[in-house]
């Protein structure tokens, strides 16, 4: 019978080991051996399939070559779809593992450097001789306490307390140690590695949508900006720069996933560390405005049928189109009704803000007439030069240079135009600050005295190399919208012009936010940037600690910083 037949061929190719001895066979043959219906006649042409209950189906023969053994490699492989997501999570454990090891060793290198510092200027150092007092103040619980030459809000020195009072309750430390210079000190690092892990998310978050950035490139990114030579060195110093740098950044964060509420709170932080974070916050909001405004002005496209968006290399020359939809678009109760119920909490930390200002008659707190301020416009001069120094490896390539020259080509009188407006805000609104040319420990003394005040004509044949680094950090930006870069370069503007003293600190944040937004740098460039920034960051240390010198009439030793 055809029953009893392919049973035997089954045992036949079982004894030859024609296939493996697996459960699926021994299943089969014994399946075969004991259940034979009585009351079925096989016909001929019968298979296997057809005599078995329905419940329990048996495998033809070519089947069996899909199942997985040695010899076999083409059954092995997972079909595509789950191929892809098993290579997905091991990339995604081997980015982390790579986020993990260069966090761990960024820390190891800081706390390195934080030792030797440590050793070598045990002291508070320039502005810690007021930070630092008034820290200790305040762990001894003398909140009523201040000092007058401090011109920032007490959140530095709130969050101290925060940190190390504990260590009083649960250690028996004694508030001589716990509040000592170095341990204030140490908080910045521990805000540090609070940046590093919130610009790996903030790089996670604006460049999700390109697939061709890979783990390696974000880690090597981050790495890059925690090691961001202006912000890196106060790290190691009691100064409000790491922990200003920190909640503003963990505040944008929380905007664009979304959560504005919890965004503004962080931004009152922020504003509590230094009181022109309040501009970020601002940015925070308008972030939401600009995103709401480009997708309003992608469907006015789309009803016109036309399928692009204005970005920023077509800014000047679609001005006037854009300028008629703002129109109409503010206009509407329920468009400005949609933007409210969206920024609403920056609104409400704007309005305290403007209370504050009223209350307090300015910005300032403290001593007022050393930080007066003005409308120093080359500020924002100095910061297009600060941020194309710093960001070379990207935006002074020869096709950089080559489209400038090219644009210029193009719109001659424009660019006229131009360098004639900013030779005359150099001319017009140029201020030097007393410090500038008094303190001989920061750099800004020596760019300003060896170029500067070289000759009286320096700083109008700096106008081109303005111009240039502007254009430079607008096209490096021109993947962003026409609206986000009006909202960024005002705030910018905002952050910067009023600032009297030229003091590389306050291009901080701007710059982070800048690096942050611009399409990650390819992989040999992220190198050699992390090359110079790790060169510079040897330079600066090297002057700090080895390079000492003292003035005259005085014995304490001084340090070069920036």
């Amino acid at each position: 019978m055809l029953w009893q037949g392919q049973t035997k061929v089954l045992a036949r190719i079982a004894r030859a080991k024609l296939l493996p001895e697996t459960p699926h066979l021994s299943v089969c043959l014994s399946v075969c051996h004991t259940i034979r219906p009585p009351r079925l006649r096989p016909t001929p042409g019968a298979c296997l399939s057809d005599l078995l209950p329905p419940r329990a189906p048996v495998r033809p023969l070519h089947a069996w070559a899909d199942t997985p053994f040695p010899g076999n490699p083409a059954a092995l492989a997972p079909p595509p779809r789950r191929l892809r997501s098993m290579r997905a999570r091991a990339m995604e454990r081997s980015e982390a593992y790579g986020f993990l090891a260069a966090l761990s060793g960024a820390f190891l290198l800081s706390c390195l450097l934080f030792s030797a510092l440590s050793r070598e200027q045990r002291a508070p150092y320039m502005d810690e001789a007021f930070h630092v007092p008034q820290a200790q103040a305040y762990c001894a619980g003398r909140f009523q306490q201040w000092d007058p030459m401090i011109t920032t809000l007490p959140g530095l020195y709130l969050i101290s307390v925060g940190i190390v009072k504990p260590a009083v309750w649960l250690f028996g430390w004694s508030e001589s140690v716990v509040c000592s210079t170095a341990m204030l000190r140490f908080i910045n690092l521990l805000f540090s590695v609070g940046n590093f892990y919130l610009l790996y998310l903030l790089l996670c978050r604006i460049h999700h949508k390109n697939k061709t950035v890979s783990g390696f490139q974000r880690i090597l990114s981050t790495l890059t900006l925690a090691m961001f030579p202006t912000l890196y060195f106060f790290t190691f110093l009691y100064y409000t720069d790491t922990g200003s740098a920190f909640f503003t950044l963990f505040g944008y964060l929380m905007c664009l996933y979304g959560n504005h509420k919890t965004s503004a709170l962080l931004g009152f932080c922020g504003f509590m560390f230094r009181q022109t974070n309040i501009i970020w916050t601002v940015f925070c909001g308008g972030s939401v405005v600009a995103q709401k405004l480009s997708e309003a002005w992608r469907t006015e496209l789309q009803k016109k049928n036309e399928e692009r968006i204005v970005s920023t290399k077509e800014a000047f020359s679609k001005l006037m189109e854009v300028l008629p939809f703002l129109t109409k678009y503010i206009m509407s109760f329920k468009n400005l009704r949609t933007l409210f119920v969206l920024t609403w909490p920056y609104i409400v930390l704007v309005m305290v803000f403007l209370a504050f200002v009223f209350i307090n008659e300015g910005i300032v707190v403290g001593d007022r007439s050393s930080h007066e301020a003005c409308l120093h416009v080359p500020q924002l001069f100095y910061f297009f030069s600060f941020t194309l120094f710093f960001s070379f490896p990207y935006l002074m390539t020869p096709n950089k240079i080559r489209n400038f020259l090219q644009s210029v080509r193009k719109h001659l009188i424009q660019y006229i135009v131009l360098t004639a407006i900013s030779l005359f805000l150099v001319w017009k609104f140029t201020y030097v600050h007393k410090y500038l040319i008094a303190d001989n420990r920061h750099y800004t003394f020596y760019i300003w005295r060896k170029v500067f005040q070289r000759h009286d004509l320096v700083k109008y044949l700096c106008v081109p190399a303005y111009i240039f680094a502007g254009w430079s950090l607008a096209d490096a930006l021109k993947s962003k919208s026409i609206f986000w870069n009006l909202i960024f370069f005002v705030c910018v503007f905002a952050v910067t012009v009023p600032q009297k003293l030229l003091e590389f600190r306050y291009f901080i944040l701007p710059f982070l936010i800048y690096r942050l937004n611009i399409p990650i740098p390819p992989l040999s460039r992220l190198v050699v940037e992390l090359t110079f920034y790790i060169v510079v960051n040897a330079v600066t240390f090297h002057l700090f600690l080895n390079k000492t010198f003292q003035w005259p009439n005085n014995e304490e030793i001084q340090r070069f910083m920036w």
